[in-house]
């Protein structure tokens, strides 16, 4: 295996940011679940998937919505991509979604100005009425780094700054 990526944690700051967009969580609290914060890592030594973790406890009712800091960026190689997506088991007994379907992490997002912070947000779009309460330290989503090509014409240059959505943004 070609080893490509490495895991690092946001600075407090850009947690405890996070934490204030995403839930009613107290200054103690935020400082609590950031030491405690854990890198994503593989099950097994078979696994393709690095088991990201929950910072803190939730409950999410059947169609409820959550965004999720995970305090996490992820440093790859160019030519590799971190492709996120929900643990298999939450989506087959809740239907546990991520809202973006998949979360496709650039490389150059490890460099934007909110240090590349990983956000997920997860619906529970259970048909069957089940609530989905999961613990912190509970793996809820897993991300896979896979190669891509580039064409052979291309001429991107733009350079990132910001974090969700910029690149639509870039100008050229």
């Amino acid at each position: 295996m070609k080893r490509i990526a490495h895991f690092n944690l946001v600075s407090y700051e850009q947690f405890q940011e996070g934490c204030k967009t995403a839930a009613a969580l107290s200054e103690e609290q935020i400082q609590t679940y950031y030491q405690q914060l854990k890198k994503p890592k593989r099950a097994t030594a078979g696994s393709a998937g690095y088991d990201f973790y929950l910072p803190y406890d939730i409950t999410l009712k059947p169609q409820d919505t959550l965004l999720i800091p995970t305090g996490i960026r992820a440093y790859m190689e160019n030519g590799w991509v971190l492709q996120l997506y929900p643990r298999s088991s939450l989506g087959f007994r809740y239907r546990m979604q991520l809202n973006n379907t998949v979360g496709v992490i650039d490389a150059d997002y490890f460099f934007a100005d909110n240090e590349g912070h990983i956000f997920a947000k997860i619906t529970n779009a259970s048909l069957d009425g089940k609530t989905l309460h999961l613990k912190q330290g509970d793996a809820f989503m897993q991300g896979v780094f896979l190669p891509f090509g580039i064409c052979d014409d291309d001429d991107a240059s733009a350079v990132r700054t910001g974090g969700f959505g910029s690149t639509s943004k870039q100008s050229s």
